[in-house]
């Protein structure tokens, strides 16, 4: 881009809606290991990117919301009264917070916003989490709220669950709102209590290739997939009281419960429980700055979401296959709900540029085209520019 988003954005919104009164980054998040475990009340380790969504805003003296999204270069008008989901979807993740907001008696008035980003869309990487959290963090600036951080994460998945109407967990929202620099969030997402990970990129990029596969499956599997985990708790509290979630079970459990069972409710719940022990070997492994050992852990992430909870796709499955016995690739797996998106690699810096090569190669002549590929850092969490 040839100018800086603050600067366009700043631009477009003078255009329609003279001057903003801020403008908030929230960035989009990529997860490290533990995925599909945030509903599951297990564990996540997340990050916060150099990728994000801007919006900026400014007070109305009436009661309506003019919405316009620079990147798609499509407006919107309704009125805080009547907020409902549209059909042009992209304004539901602005519309849902300040229905949340209004919802948890908040008093709004109207306001007019322009959203934009360079969080890549489709690509798993929580553009839509980022656009929530940017709204709530600017209506809570912009009208004086005094939310706390955790609030706005919350309200943010609220939205996101029942105006929206995708069954999320946190772990989006909290990676956006609270992200840092060098390092990843262990989030304990039942009591969300959360831990800081030193994750040292002096020797290893981050490089997420995109599949160029959309998730069309992704929110009604998405939600089948939590109605399965649901249904293998509900087997196992008959013996085990104590397990209210997946994150309560161990293997003993799950194979005395469920293998004799429906095979697919098995097979789902046998995956979340081993990536939740996973990822807490896989945080000892930060703690002795033991790259390899992690890396690991995400190619058996990344088998267990392809065989048994079934939501990866061939193009993801694919790109895997080709790093991994590519010595420079520690780790890599198909990364976010699934069905499309990317695969996340950590990869040795001074062999990047090659592995991108190799991969993109194989990848056309296998698939008909070049994956999209995206470097990203580790950054800091929402903030106002």
């Amino acid at each position: 881009m040839s100018v800086s988003i603050p600067i366009e954005i700043k631009q477009i919104f003078q255009q329609h809606f003279g001057e903003p009164e801020l403008i908030v980054r929230s960035p989009g998040r990529i997860n490290l290991i533990g995925e599909h475990t945030d509903y599951n009340l297990g564990f996540v380790l997340p990050a916060a990117i150099d990728k994000a969504i801007y919006v900026a805003i400014n007070k109305r003296a009436d009661d309506y919301v003019h919405l316009y999204a620079g990147n798609l270069h499509q407006s919107f008008e309704t009125h805080l009264g009547s907020l409902q989901p549209t059909d042009q979807q992209w304004p539901n993740f602005i519309l849902g917070v300040a229905d949340q907001l209004i919802k948890a008696g908040h008093t709004l008035s109207g306001f007019n916003a322009v959203i934009m980003g360079d969080v890549p869309l489709g690509a798993g990487l929580s553009s839509s989490a980022a656009v929530e959290c940017a709204t709530a963090f600017a209506l809570n600036t912009l009208f004086e709220l005094q939310l706390d951080i955790k609030t706005m994460v919350l309200l943010s998945q609220k939205a996101e669950n029942e105006f929206v109407g995708l069954q999320c967990g946190v772990m989006d929202m909290f990676a956006s709102m609270f992200g840092k620099k060098e390092h990843v969030i262990q989030l304990d997402c039942r009591s969300l209590e959360y831990a800081y990970m030193p994750f040292d990129t002096s020797d290893i990029g981050i490089v997420l290739i995109d599949t160029g596969v959309k998730h069309s499956l992704a929110s009604s599997e998405y939600n089948l997939r939590r109605q399965e985990c649901e249904a293998g708790v509900a087997i196992m509290q008959k013996k085990y009281p104590n397990v209210k979630s997946l994150r309560d079970a161990d293997m003993h459990m799950v194979n005395e419960c469920l293998s004799s069972g429906d095979p697919l409710v098995f097979s789902r719940c046998l995956f979340i429980v081993q990536e939740i022990q996973r990822l807490q070997e896989a945080c000892d492994d930060l703690k002795n700055n033991d790259l390899v050992s992690f890396g690991k852990k995400m190619f058996a992430t990344h088998e267990g979401l392809s065989q048994l909870y079934q939501v990866s796709c061939p193009e993801a499955d694919a790109l895997v296959d080709m790093v991994r016995n590519e010595s420079p690739v520690l780790g890599a797996r198909m990364m976010g709900g699934g069905f499309g998106g990317c695969t996340i690699n950590i990869v040795k810096k001074e062999k990047i540029e090659a592995v991108i090569k190799k991969v993109s190669h194989q990848y056309a002549e296998r698939f008909g085209h070049e994956p999209k590929i995206y470097i990203v850092n580790i950054d800091n969490g929402t903030s106002l520019v």
